[in-house]
């Protein structure tokens, strides 16, 4: 039963519900805590989870793809840049940081695509941004080089076709409802951020990618005795949170 309650735990609050309608469910089911607890199970097992993906590298494909939409820290407008995979939809690294108008702009988005090449263990071939001038001085910073292969910036994107940036825009408003349901963030390096992070890349299936995981299609497998609680184990219409998160059985890549 404790691994069913966590799982419905994670399941509930990062499919959009708020900390105090989590705590209410899971007394419905005989799990009497509170929202504080709530908090401090998804903090716990965030940080778990991180240090267990630390040690994977995600097979991501040649083309990547980064915005940024804003948020609130305490209130106060922030953006969250986001660098995400083309073709498995990988959320491969993020930085919560001012204004890409700011003139501290490309020192953030150049921090941005330093975590991308840490975390992939490679730099794209193809990096598609809007045109904005802080993505490309930190495009030429930290993908550029003289050398082949040489990474192509795509930085003119329009609405149709290829050049399109429509899996972007897809992914900042499932992020933007999440954020709204929370009003505001506390501070720019919040658990609840890693948590969607993971929750994105490791649980919630994608209709996009064949009801498959964008970890799935990066090679990223899960093994362990409780792989059971895949999906639709949890009985809840919702996206489940799976004993990946509960037990943190031991993964590997492909």
């Amino acid at each position: 039963m404790a691994h069913l309650r966590m799982t419905l735990t994670m399941q509930l609050y990062f499919s959009g519900e708020s900390l105090r309608n989590t705590a209410k469910s899971l007394r419905l089911i005989g799990v009497q805590v509170s929202h504080k607890t709530v908090y401090c199970w998804i903090q716990k097992y965030i940080t778990l989870m991180q240090k267990y993906l630390e040690q994977i590298k995600p097979q991501v494909s040649e083309t990547w793809r980064s915005d940024e939409m804003f948020l609130k820290i305490k209130g106060n407008p922030k953006c969250l840049y986001a660098l995400l995979d083309d073709e498995t939809r990988y959320w491969i690294a993020k930085e919560v940081a001012g204004d890409k108008s700011s003139r501290e702009a490309p020192e953030y988005a150049s921090q941005l695509f330093r975590q991308g090449k840490e975390v992939a263990g490679k730099k794209p071939l193809t990096l598609i941004t809007d045109g904005s001038h802080a993505y490309h001085l930190a495009y030429k910073r930290e993908f550029y080089a003289h050398q082949k292969p040489v990474t192509k910036h795509q930085e003119h994107i329009t609405w149709q076709g290829d050049k399109g940036n429509q899996k972007m825009e897809a992914f900042n408003g499932t992020v933007r409802a999440r954020e709204k349901t929370m009003h505001s963030l506390k501070r720019k390096d919040s658990p609840i951020l890693d948590g969607y992070q993971i929750f994105h890349n490791h649980v919630r299936p994608h209709m996009a990618l064949g009801d498959k995981t964008p970890a799935e299609l990066a090679g990223i497998e899960v093994q362990g005795e409780n792989t059971h609680l895949r999906r639709g184990a949890v009985p809840s219409a919702a996206p489940y949170f799976c004993a990946k998160s509960c037990f943190l059985p031991a993964y590997q890549s492909a």
